[in-house]
């Protein structure tokens, strides 16, 4: 891998999660974090997320049309997998313009803003409070 090749970037946020994938147009492995996809997400449902973006634009075997770079850090696995799942999509987005109403449609372009609530003073938690008591 001597020569320079074209990549396209996207970043993908999800909880604490963040995660920057470099996408090359050529046939290799896809990598997170220096070790292949596969044993970096050994679940299921990690599986199925990651995948959803290359199923969404009609490539059924991702490993056999792409190579990618994936760094992800912060959050548990499936944060890690959705963060990747659309920092996925934001790629093939600058790949392919007119991959963006398809991504759009199934909603793989939207980012979840959903956040932990941080805890408030006097409080237990969020939201929780001490027990009342009367006397």
């Amino acid at each position: 891998m001597s020569k320079k090749s074209e990549f396209f970037s996207g970043t993908g946020r999800r909880k604490r999660s963040v995660a920057s994938v470099w996408l090359y147009d050529e046939k290799g492995e896809i990598m997170v974090n220096d070790s292949p996809v596969s044993e970096f997400f050994t679940g299921q449902e990690e599986t199925l997320e990651w995948v959803k973006p290359f199923h969404a634009v009609g490539v059924s075997h991702p490993q056999s049309k792409f190579r990618a770079t994936i760094k992800v850090h912060g959050g548990g696995k499936v944060g890690q997998a959705e963060a990747v799942r659309l920092g996925i999509a934001r790629a093939l987005i600058s790949y392919n313009a007119e991959f963006k109403g398809i991504l759009r449609s199934t909603g793989l372009v939207t980012r979840d803003s959903r956040e932990k609530e941080r805890k408030k003073p006097f409080l237990k938690g969020a939201r929780a409070r001490p027990q009342y008591s009367k006397r």
